[in-house]
């Protein structure tokens, strides 16, 4: 199995920046993609940003200029710099990751998710 743990989360007020971390751990071949994705109460999951193995990066439209996905491959860590926060970006944020795990005698890709973290912008 593999575990993800996030932090980082909390209060901040508007103009200000947070960074969210998620350490993955478990059996683990590979890490494919690492993402973040957000979800407000009665609404839809949504994506923030994801970054590929190769470092190839996409953001969602409302927060690209103001947020930074990076990785650090060997730690399995994701990270999201959030800066010139603003009230929307109130959720709850989830870690997401794409992972080979070994079956039998190959590989399996399976997608995970982290338990959230609460981000809190005041205005």
């Amino acid at each position: 199995q593999v575990q993800l743990v996030e932090s980082g989360g909390g209060l901040v007020q508007a103009g200000g920046s947070l960074r969210l971390s998620c350490v993955a751990s478990g059996s683990i071949f590979s890490i494919n993609a690492m993402g973040w994705y957000r979800q407000a109460p009665g609404k839809q999951r949504e994506l923030v940003a994801t970054i590929t193995t190769g470092g190839s990066t996409k953001y969602a439209d409302s927060v690209k200029g103001r947020f930074t996905i990076s990785r650090d491959s060997a730690k399995n860590t994701v990270y999201l710099q959030m800066d010139s926060l603003k009230a929307e970006d109130t959720d709850v944020y989830y870690c997401n990751v794409l992972a080979a795990i070994p079956q039998g005698m190959g590989n399996k890709l399976y997608a995970y998710w982290g338990q959230g973290t609460q981000v809190t912008v005041s205005s």
